[in-house]
C-alpha cells in the first residue's frame, strides 16, 4: 500500500517527458547501422585486408582526440561520452578513398571537429555536416589523393605506401566520361560490361571506403527507421529525385532504366541520403521541410553530376542545402491550431 503522506512533490521545469532516448543512444544506433557497410568495405578492398578498418579507427580516434583537446584547453565540460565524435570519425572515413595517407584523415578530423563543430558551439550548433565539411576541405587541399580510388579486390597495404595499389575509374567517373564523349552509347556499354547492376548493389566496385555497397547502407537505413532515429522523408525524397531526374534525362542511345540504376547505385547517394542528409543539427525539423530538403539535395546532385567537372555531387549538394535549413525551418513551421490568421502571419514573419 502506497504511503501517500511521505511522498515528495518535486517541481521542475519543462519538459516533463521521461525517455531512455538521448544523444548517446542515438549515436550508438547510428554506429550499429554503419557496421554492415564497414564490414563490406573491409571485405571489398582486398578480401579482409584491414586497411579500411585501420583507416576508420584512425579517423575515429582523431575526432575523439580533437574534441577532447579542444574542450580541455577551453575548460569546457567533456562531451566525448555522447559518441557524436565517433560517428563523425566513421562518416569521415567512409567518404574518403581507402588509399589516402593517415595524416590526411587526421587533418580532416581536425577541420570537422574543431572548425565546423566546436567553434560553433559543439553538438547541435553546427550548421554544416562536420564529416562532409571535412571531406570538402580535403578535396580542396589534396584533390589528387581524394579522387584516386582503389579497384575492388585491390590489395592495399595497411601501413606502407599505397602508391602501387591498383586503381580504377568508379562507375560515376565512367558515366561522366560517357557524357563527355562523342559516342555515348559505346562508352556506357563499357560501363555496363565492367560493372553489372548486381555488382553496384552489392558493392563489388571501387569508390570511397563506405559508399560502395548500396545493400549494406540500405540495411543500416532500415535499422535506423525501425529504431525511429531517422524519418523516411529526406532519404526517399533525395534518392527518388535523383532516380526520376536520371530516368528522364538519359542520353540518347542509352537505356533510361540502366542510366537511372547506375546513377542511383553509384557513388555516395545512399550513404549521403541515409546518414548525412538526416543529421539532426543540419536538416529541417518539419516533415514538409525535410521533403523539400531532400528534393533540393537530389536536384543539385544531378546538376553537378551532369554539368560539373567532378563526377560526384552528393557531398556538395548536402552542404549547400545545409545552408538553407534555417530558411526552411523559418517559413515551414507548424501552424498553431485555432490561432487567428493575423497571429499566424506574425508568427511566420518572426
Amino acid at each position: 500500500m502506497t504511503d501517500y503522506k511521505n511522498l515528495k512533490l518535486i517541481a521542475s521545469s519543462s519538459p516533463h517527458i521521461r525517455s531512455d532516448v538521448n544523444t548517446r543512444s542515438i549515436m550508438l544506433d547510428v554506429i550499429i547501422a554503419l557496421l554492415p557497410a564497414l564490414a563490406m568495405s573491409v571485405w571489398n578492398f582486398g578480401h579482409w585486408n584491414f586497411r579500411a578498418l585501420t583507416m576508420t579507427v584512425v579517423s575515429v580516434i582523431s575526432c575523439v582526440f580533437w574534441e577532447w583537446l579542444y574542450r580541455k584547453l577551453l575548460k569546457k565540460p567533456q562531451m566525448i561520452g555522447d559518441l557524436s565524435a565517433v560517428v563523425t570519425g566513421m562518416l569521415l572515413a567512409f567518404v574518403c578513398p581507402v588509399t589516402i595517407p593517415y595524416w590526411m584523415i587526421v587533418l580532416g578530423a581536425f577541420f570537422s571537429i574543431v572548425v565546423v563543430k566546436q567553434l560553433y558551439g559543439g553538438i547541435g550548433c553546427n550548421f554544416l555536416n562536420p564529416a562532409l565539411a571535412g571531406r570538402a576541405i580535403l578535396v580542396a587541399s589534396f584533390a589528387g589523393a581524394m579522387t584516386t580510388w582503389a579497384a575492388a579486390d585491390a590489395v592495399i597495404p595497411v601501413f606502407s605506401s599505397t602508391a602501387d595499389v591498383v586503381t580504377a575509374a568508379t562507375p560515376l567517373k565512367m558515366i561522366g566520361d560517357a557524357l563527355g564523349s562523342e559516342n555515348i552509347p559505346q562508352t556506357f556499354a563499357e560501363l555496363t560490361g565492367k560493372y553489372s547492376v548486381a555488382d553496384m548493389f552489392l558493392g563489388k566496385i571501387g569508390g570511397s571506403l563506405g559508399e560502395t555497397s548500396a545493400l549494406m547502407l540500405l540495411l543500416g537505413g532500415i535499422y535506423l527507421l525501425i529504431r525511429k532515429v531517422i524519418s523516411w522523408q529526406i532519404p526517399v525524397a533525395f534518392i527518388g529525385t535523383v532516380a526520376i531526374i536520371s530516368l528522364i534525362s538519359a542520353p540518347a542511345g542509352v537505356s533510361s532504366v540502366d542510366y537511372m540504376l547506375y546513377s542511383v547505385l553509384g557513388g555516395g547517394l545512399f550513404l549521403g541520403a541515409i546518414f548525412m542528409a538526416t543529421d539532426y543539427a543540419t536538416s529541417p525539423v518539419t516533415k514538409l521541410g525535410q521533403l523539400i530538403f531532400g528534393i533540393g539535395c537530389g536536384l543539385i546532385t544531378c546538376f553537378i553530376r551532369r554539368f560539373g567537372s567532378y563526377p560526384e555531387g552528393v557531398c556538395y549538394s548536402i552542404l549547400i542545402m545545409n545552408c538553407t535549413t534555417w530558411l526552411l525551418d523559418k517559413y515551414i513551421r507548424p501552424v498553431i491550431y485555432g490561432a487567428p490568421k493575423k497571429e499566424k502571419k506574425e508568427a511566420a514573419a518572426k
